[in-house]
């Protein structure tokens, strides 16, 4: 059966058709047994700052270049480590960096770093305000050089184009209206996190930054950096991300299925019964990986809380525990260790697969997507800037019930944890994990649910979820996210222990080189 694809979606296949491979000759290659050596401390360090998958490398190469740039680095002297960090980690294979990206990276960094010189010269603004947005900045361009993920950014514009006409802000401009949708797709399809958001707005505002339009970018940084940081803290951005996140399983799917067929995309399109074979394969695929991400993401969950958070609570309550009562109570440091693991194991074990009946509500919304001009997707969405004035009286009671919520759910626990004679600085370790490790397990939990249809219908179980966990919840994101800037354990590894643990590696691998090169001298 012949069926016809929508003009947007032709220009998608015949995208996803191309090949962006290139080959090269001369590569970066790493000795195996420091590259193996390398890439344990690397999951170490990366499950020790908790991070989504999809941006984990441009946080090593930002880790990697804030510690090279602070002994003084330039491009010349920072682009070949830091190459060679990254295949010592695994985040590359062996042999597969060109060594003429070493050149481009170095050109790069000289370039970034020329413009934090020129922006700190012509305007009077915080340095390290600058210097983050440099870093943020930097790391990306990198990491693009480095992978450039055509794909995702082909799927990504794809989306946009399709959910900025389902979009409307009746009280603000088209102009906001597709810059939120812009950042919407990009923090729900690509997952980009702050640093990857402002890298993309600052190459619509300034384009790709080059000697060309170097001079331009350092003289109107500030009136851009105002306009982006407008943008991402703008009211709407959630309610934004939630419409276009609740939508996005569809295109994740379609785009394995692209990838997957790449040179025979037009033909498998025209033949529906083949399509639809695909998507349900595509979806069982999908479906075994999480799996596997759920189990790598508690693991490194526990990694995370036990290194960075763990260990100094457990410092404070101890201390507290020797000086109060003149000796310290194992046993609620025992209960205080053991039950952010034993929680995580917990979620690990309630992840469902989702039912075959959920690939075939995926299937019949690809098929809408790319042959329908109006897809069956949700109702267009309809939001205004300035929200309208609720009844004073409504407004307060709904304070007073979510306070209530508050206080019955930490109620509870305080009054569970004194009945079993825990402390005051016990009792706040215990809730402190707590607080964490909902969070954590949320985020899990909307991992292992990534490609379920939902069907926007309320149940019991996610009201009460709503009721008594919510409070833990936002509570645990506010401790993450803040103890996450203050993490001092973090920055004694990155500053202290990563410099001259790396530098080991670098004289251990020329030391083997060395050896390898006096046997062959034996042949």
């Amino acid at each position: 059966m012949s069926r016809t694809l929508t003009p947007l979606s032709k220009a998608l296949v015949s995208s996803y058709d191309k090949d962006y491979s290139e080959h090269h000759d001369q590569t970066i290659s790493v000795n195996p047994l420091v590259a193996e050596l390398a890439s344990w401390y690397e999951k170490l360090r990366t499950a020790m700052d908790y991070r989504d998958d999809e941006v984990i490398l441009r946080s090593a190469i930002e880790r990697i270049l804030k510690r090279r740039l602070l002994l003084g680095g330039n491009g010349q002297t920072i682009a070949a480590p830091l190459l060679r960090e990254l295949v010592w980690a695994r985040y590359f294979p062996d042999s597969s960096i060109p060594e003429i990206t070493i050149a481009k990276v170095s050109q790069t960094i000289d370039l970034f770093l020329q413009l934090e010189e020129e922006i700190n010269k012509k305007h009077r603004v915080n340095r390290n305000t600058v210097n983050d947005w440099i870093l943020h900045l930097l790391s990306s361009e990198i990491e693009y050089i480095l992978k450039p993920d055509n794909h995702k950014d082909l799927m990504s514009n794809y989306v946009y184009h399709i959910f900025k006409e389902r979009i409307q802000i009746e009280d603000d401009t088209e102009e906001v209206k597709n810059i939120q949708t812009f950042i919407a797709v990009r923090r729900s399809y690509a997952n980009d996190d702050l640093p990857f958001l402002r890298y993309h707005l600052f190459l619509q505002y300034f384009g790709k930054l080059t000697s060309h339009n170097f001079e331009a970018t350092a003289t109107h940084f500030m009136e851009g950096y105002r306009k982006i940081q407008e943008q991402l803290n703008y009211p709407l951005k959630n309610k934004l991300f939630v419409y276009v996140d609740s939508q996005k399983i569809p295109f994740l799917i379609l785009d394995d299925i692209l990838k997957k067929n790449q040179g025979r995309i037009a033909s498998l399109m025209s033949d529906e019964d083949q399509m639809n074979l695909a998507v349900l394969n595509a979806c069982s695929q999908r479906y075994k990986s999480v799996k596997e991400r759920v189990r790598r993401a508690i693991i490194r969950s526990v990694i995370f809380i036990f290194f960075t958070k763990a260990l100094f609570a457990l410092f404070i309550e101890g201390a507290f525990e020797n000086l109060v009562f003149g000796r310290v109570i194992w046993s609620s440091i025992i209960l205080n260790t053991l039950t952010p693991p034993l929680l995580m194991v917990g979620v690990g074990l309630f992840i469902q697969t989702p039912s075959r009946d959920n690939s075939f509500k995926i299937q019949r919304k690809i098929n809408s997507v790319l042959f329908d001009e109006n897809p069956q997707l949700e109702n267009p969405l309809l939001v205004r800037k300035k929200i309208k004035k609720i009844d004073p009286i409504l407004w307060s009671l709904f304070i007073i019930f979510w306070l209530a919520t508050f206080a019955v759910s930490f109620g509870a626990l305080i009054f569970i944890l004194t009945k079993l004679r825990f402390n005051p600085i016990s009792q706040g370790v215990f809730i402190f994990f707590i607080a964490i490790v909902s969070f954590i397990s949320y985020r899990i939990n909307r991992t292992a649910n990534m490609y379920l249809v939902k069907d926007g219908k309320e149940n019991l179980a996610s009201l009460l979820t709503d009721f008594f966990f919510m409070p833990f919840i936002q509570v645990g994101r506010k401790l993450t996210m803040a103890v996450s800037q203050i993490n001092i354990i973090l920055f004694i590894i990155d500053f202290i222990i990563e410099a001259p643990f790396k530098g080991i590696f670098a004289f251990f691998e020329q030391w083997l080189l060395f050896l390898r090169t006096q046997r062959e001298k034996l042949d």
